[in-house]
């Protein structure tokens, strides 16, 4: 296959070929009877105007309660950015102040990770001591050893 691509193959220069570039034509539009009788371009649909639903008053008297919508009432032609299923704006403050509060909050927690660090103790003051320390409870000289395999157990007076 790649022996019959190489012998087809052509020499550069005669596989290039100069492009003659050409003029370049405006489409312009012309506008039409339909145009300007229809500018929406919907059919002569009556368009309300753009309003969320969630800003609307929850406890008016709303056919459908959940959409916030009367019957028969017409329905924009983006309704899905506008219905109470599309995520909500956020209204509370503004960006600055959410700022401000985002940055106060990071500071009161570096604050009290300082506080922690600098109070929040290493090691005790002082060194826990044992009237004869820890030798035979560590297994030190003097600690009981295991018992090995087939190895009879040792007896009180033994130890």
């Amino acid at each position: 296959m790649l022996s019959r691509r190489i012998a087809a193959a052509r020499p550069l220069a005669k596989t290039i070929r100069l492009t003659v570039p050409r003029t370049n034509l405006v489409q312009t539009r012309c506008i039409s009877q339909a145009d300007i009788d229809d500018p929406g371009m919907n059919g002569g649909y009556i368009n309300p105007p753009m309003e969320k639903r969630q800003f609307r008053d929850p406890y008016g008297d709303w056919w459908d309660k959940q959409e916030r919508r009367n019957y028969g009432e017409p329905v924009h032609e983006d309704n899905d950015i506008l219905c109470m299923f599309s995520p909500d704006e956020y209204t509370h403050f503004k960006p600055a102040k959410g700022f401000a509060l985002l940055s106060c909050f990071v500071g009161a927690v570096f604050t009290l990770c300082g506080v922690v660090y600098l109070y929040y103790p290493d090691k005790p003051s002082a060194p826990r001591e044992f009237p004869e320390g820890l030798e035979r409870e560590l297994g030190g000289q003097g600690a009981l050893r295991a018992r090995k395999v087939g190895e009879r157990q040792p007896l009180e007076s033994d130890i």
